[in-house]
C-alpha cells in the first residue's frame, strides 16, 4: 500500500485529534475507508508517538507529574470504580500507558521516600500490575496498559512479535523460490555487527535494480522513520554490501521510492518480479 505525501499529510492532521484506544482505530477506518487497518494503525502509531514527544518536557516537569499524582490519589478515594488514569490521561493528551509509568513512579518514590525507584522494579511493576502493592492502582495500572495501542509492555511484545513474524515471512518468501542468503544471525555468527536482515549470497534484480540485501520493516514508511533508517541503516549497508531493498510491509509515501540510482528500492511486500542473475526469472 503506497500513499501519497498530500494524503499522508491529510492523515497526519486527521490523528491529532484522536487518543490510543481501540475507538480510535475504528474511527480511522471509517475516515480512510480504502486503507487496511494495519497501515492505519502503524501511521497512527508513528504520528502519535511523535505528539508525545513534542509534549513529553510539559507531561515530565516534576510540578506537573506531582499534579498528576495528587489528582489520582484525590480521586480513587471518590471515585475508586472509575477508570481514573484513563480519564485523566484522555484530558492531558497523555498517553494511558506513560502516565501510569509516572504514576507508578510517583508511588514508588512516597513508599520508599529514602530509596529512588530502580527502573528494574518500575519495568516489572508495569509488565505485572498485579506486583504494586496497592491493588486499586494496580487495576488501573492494567486499564491503561490494555487500552493503550502505542506504547506500553503489551504493545512491545506485540510489536517484537509483529516484527519476527515478518522476518520469518521474508525467509520463507525467498526458500520458495530457492533463492540463497544469509540471515541477520548467521551474519552475526560470522562476526558482522551491524547488517540488514538477509544479505543475498547471489544478488537478485527487482524491476530492473540489482538487490545484495533487504530489510523488513513491519511498519509504515513515512517521511520520519525513513530519513532516520536512510540514516542509522540503509546508506552503511549500501557503502558495505551494495543496493539494497527495503519492504515496508504496511506500506510507504510513494515519494520515497526516489533513491533507486543510488541503490535503495522500496516496495510494500515481497516482490513478484524477481530476476536472478544466472537462471532469469524466478518463478512465483
Amino acid at each position: 500500500m503506497q500513499v501519497c505525501r498530500a494524503e499522508y499529510r491529510a492523515i497526519g492532521r486527521f490523528v491529532e485529534q484522536l487518543r490510543p484506544t481501540r475507538q480510535c482505530m475504528k474511527t480511522l477506518q471509517t475516515q480512510f475507508p480504502h486503507l487496511p487497518p494495519s497501515t492505519l494503525l502503524s501511521i497512527f502509531s508513528q504520528e502519535y508517538q511523535k505528539r508525545m514527544k513534542r509534549s513529553m518536557g510539559r507531561h515530565h516537569a516534576p510540578d506537573v507529574v506531582k499534579a498528576y499524582y495528587q489528582r489520582y490519589r484525590s480521586e480513587a478515594k471518590t471515585r475508586p470504580t472509575a477508570p481514573l488514569l484513563l480519564e485523566l490521561a484522555n484530558q492531558v493528551d497523555l498517553s494511558p500507558a506513560l502516565l501510569a509509568r509516572l504514576i507508578v513512579e510517583c508511588f514508588l518514590e512516597e513508599r520508599e521516600a529514602s530509596v529512588p525507584a530502580s527502573r528494574h522494579i518500575l519495568n516489572n511493576m508495569l509488565r505485572e500490575p498485579y506486583s504494586i502493592p496497592d491493588l486499586l492502582l494496580a487495576k488501573h495500572v492494567e486499564q491503561c496498559t490494555v487500552n493503550d495501542c502505542c506504547y506500553g509492555p503489551l504493545v512491545d511484545c506485540i510489536k517484537h512479535a509483529i516484527g519476527l513474524e515478518h522476518e520469518d515471512l521474508l525467509r520463507d518468501k525467498l526458500r520458495e523460490r530457492s533463492l540463497s542468503f544469509l540471515d541477520e544471525n548467521q551474519l552475526r555468527v560470522k562476526g558482522y555487527d551491524k547488517t540488514p536482515d538477509i544479505i543475498l549470497e547471489v544478488p537478485i534484480a527487482v524491476d530492473g535494480h540489482i538487490v545484495h540485501w533487504i530489510e523488513s520493516k513491519a511498519s509504515f514508511g513515512d517521511d520520519h522513520s525513513h530519513r532516520t533508517y536512510l540514516n542509522e541503516q540503509f546508506w552503511s549497508y549500501c557503502n558495505r554490501f551494495g543496493p539494497g531493498l527495503v519492504i515496508y510491509w504496511y506500506g510507504f509515501v510513494s515519494e520515497l521510492d526516489c533513491q533507486r540510482d543510488r541503490g535503495i528500492l522500496l516496495r510494500d511486500g515481497f516482490p513478484s518480479d524477481i530476476v536472478t542473475l544466472c537462471q532469469g526469472p524466478a518463478r512465483s
